[in-house]
């Protein structure tokens, strides 16, 4: 089997069990049912996995590393803390359209995950509510963002608010999802940035921009 073959094996054994995760429930499912779903024999399924749970965590991963690749990367391409919390939550917000069921299968089925692998979701979970957090004290301390701003609460309200997405957002809805990753831009700067008006002039520029 060439390399090309074997990875589109491998997406189409996360493809079926994405939707058979979403409609029976992650203990409603079988490998038996998904190599059957895929047209593959159990001996395709465990080339590519070890287990049913390994396969729950490379669904979960899969999201959880592009968000903090892309927040990883906003920080180091930009100096200014307004800056790199544009473009993470830009990205935050794509990802409930880049991985929808990716999506609903973890707030569905995230209680099965157990053991190393809901230990290495967790880290990487714990890593992007850092960058927030430190993106956002850092705002406040260089003066971008409102001093009496408590940078915990407002980093989960961050999160809180764009986790959400998963429940209402629909790909044929009235709005683009980068539509809706600028309106959640606008609604946490505008609580956020300070009174600067040095601050208050380049948040502006990007969003009429």
């Amino acid at each position: 089997m060439r390399g090309g073959a074997i990875t589109d094996l491998r997406n189409k054994i996360i493809h079926a069990s994405l939707h058979l995760f979403e409609e029976h429930g992650y203990h409603g499912v079988t490998v038996k049912q998904i190599v059957e779903t895929v047209g593959t024999s159990k001996g395709g399924f465990y080339h590519h996995f070890t287990s049913k749970d390994e396969l729950l965590f490379v669904i979960h991963d899969t999201f959880i590393t592009y968000v903090l690749e892309k927040a990883t990367t906003a920080n180091a391409t930009y100096t200014s803390p307004t800056k790199r919390l544009q473009a993470i939550i830009k990205s935050f917000v794509k990802v409930f359209d880049l991985y929808k069921p990716h999506i609903s299968v973890f707030y569905q089925e995230s209680n099965y995950l157990k053991g190393k692998y809901e230990s290495l979701i967790k880290c990487k979970r714990d890593q992007f509510k850092k960058i927030i957090f430190d993106v956002v004290n850092e705002g406040k301390k260089c003066g971008e963002f409102r001093e009496s701003l408590s940078a915990e609460i407002a980093s989960m309200a961050i999160l809180g608010m764009v986790n959400w997405t998963y429940k209402w957002y629909k790909q044929s809805g009235e709005k683009s999802i980068d539509e809706i990753g600028d309106i959640f831009v606008d609604l946490i700067l505008r609580a956020i940035l300070s009174n600067d008006p040095t601050f208050s002039n380049e948040y502006h520029e990007f969003i009429l921009g």
